[in-house]
């Protein structure tokens, strides 16, 4: 049982991980180029994109919370492992919720002057949301070493 949790946990943490890096080193730059210096369409196309996402989001931050907090309960020989895990989901969780919750509704609102900071502003979060899940998924496959 414990490794379907284990596998269930890393594939939900990898598939969140590699969703965001795929959107920011791969979509984003794309998008960039392919519409130049047309940025109305490019936002256009990205809110398209980005619209609906955030419940499916939610739930898989939350699978990845009750699976880890499930392998806690299996295994708490590293619980700190577990806890700083914990904590790093729980920040990146407060970035989604921001970028989620005020970022968007503030960028779709934007005047055009304002989108460019916007836009900056999200690659900071987005980076920074990545980071500390990536880190996260590193201590999960440090911990199967201890």
């Amino acid at each position: 049982m414990t490794a379907l949790v284990a596998i269930i946990h890393a594939g939900l943490a990898a598939a969140w991980v590699g969703g965001m890096a795929y959107s920011l080193f791969v979509v984003q730059p794309k998008l960039k180029r392919y519409f130049g210096p047309d940025a109305a369409g490019r936002e256009a196309l990205t809110t398209v994109i980005a619209s609906g996402n955030r419940w499916k989001v939610v739930g898989l931050i939350a699978a990845i919370a009750l699976s880890g907090l499930g392998l806690l309960l299996f295994d708490s020989g590293h619980w700190w492992i577990h806890a700083v895990k914990g904590l790093l989901l729980l920040m990146a969780t407060a970035i989604f919720w921001y970028v989620s919750w005020k970022h968007w509704p503030a960028r779709v609102f934007a005047t055009a002057a304002e989108v460019p900071v916007l836009q900056r502003r999200l690659i900071v979060l987005a980076t920074t949301m990545l980071g500390l899940a990536g880190f996260a998924f590193a201590l999960g496959v440090l911990a199967t070493h201890l």
